[in-house]
């Protein structure tokens, strides 16, 4: 008899462990199941992008030496000298300024500009008994730079240009001033001369600049890259609507420039879509736009 309360409560306690088991399991499960409904329908937090009108060119890249809008430069001997020379780096000689006072007259600056020292070559009968006095006019840089014959149709007077420096983290901005009338034979390549702007003196005769020229200009509705979600030959955006659900749609890409797409149908100047979080989404969800 006691032997058998005895399997009756053991057999009783597993069971109780068993159904608890399989309860703790139930509940557990239960609340996993909460947590993903509730992860499924939290809205994906991503960055949206206004559509608006872009400027899109074409571009011609090379690069070229720049030069002094105007250069004055003069060999003085040391000994005539009655006043010494100020050939502070950042000095600016106002037009009429003496540059150099000598014994039998005074040398006067022509123009505006940089004063500077020239080096002479070791060698040159004299050299060490002379300097060369140096005025640069840099507030217009000018470049000259040689192109391909086939550029010959789309080189014109006015055109746009860009130009960059190692030396800064900017953009300078210029234009074509003239294109020669004429091919080089011996190089198939035709010279433009360009003005940048330097009103600043950040740039000095001398420097290399990468120069672009832009060319075919126009305004088109833009959209970033990495908005667009393309599919084998197709493009696609995912377009935010009124109540924050997205929708999936496909648009018609053209030029691509620098980051951006021009889209030819599919969207409107004004249309919101999403810019960056597309791997995230998917159509007709909805979205909390972070931006």
């Amino acid at each position: 008899m006691k032997t058998k309360n005895k399997i009756i409560v053991f057999l009783s306690i597993f069971f109780l462990i068993i159904a608890s088991i399989i309860i703790g399991r139930a509940f557990i499960n239960s609340k996993i199941d909460d947590a993903i409904k509730k992860a499924r329908n939290r809205p994906i937090e991503v960055v949206s992008y206004t559509v608006k009108e872009s400027d899109f060119y074409q571009s011609i890249e090379t690069f070229g030496t720049a030069i002094a809008n105007k250069s004055f430069s003069i060999r003085i001997k040391k000994e005539n000298i009655i006043k010494s020379i100020d050939f502070n780096k950042q000095q600016i000689i106002k037009k009429g300024t003496i540059i150099a006072s000598l014994r039998d007259r005074n040398i006067i600056a022509p123009f505006e500009g940089r004063l500077g020292k020239r080096e002479i070559t070791p060698g040159i009968l004299g050299n060490n008994n002379s300097i060369i006095a140096t005025l640069d006019d840099s507030t217009k840089l000018k470049v000259d730079v040689k192109l391909p014959e086939n550029y010959v149709g789309i080189l014109k007077n006015g055109l746009k240009v860009q130009a960059t420096s190692d030396a800064f983290n900017k953009i300078f901005y210029g234009k074509i001033d003239s294109v020669s009338s004429r091919v080089d034979p011996s190089t198939r390549s035709v010279l433009a001369s360009i003005t940048v702007d330097n009103k600043n003196l950040e740039l000095v005769p001398g420097m290399l600049l990468d120069i672009q020229i832009i060319y075919n200009e126009t305004q088109e509705i833009g959209v970033p890259e990495n908005s667009l979600l393309i599919q084998g030959d197709t493009a696609f955006a995912y377009k935010v609507l009124e109540d924050n659900t997205i929708e999936k749609i496909e648009v018609k890409i053209g030029k691509r420039n620098y980051g951006k797409v021009s889209i030819l149908d599919g969207l409107s100047v004004g249309d919101k879509i999403v810019k960056e979080g597309i791997s995230k989404v998917r159509d007709k969800i909805k979205i909390k736009i972070i931006n």
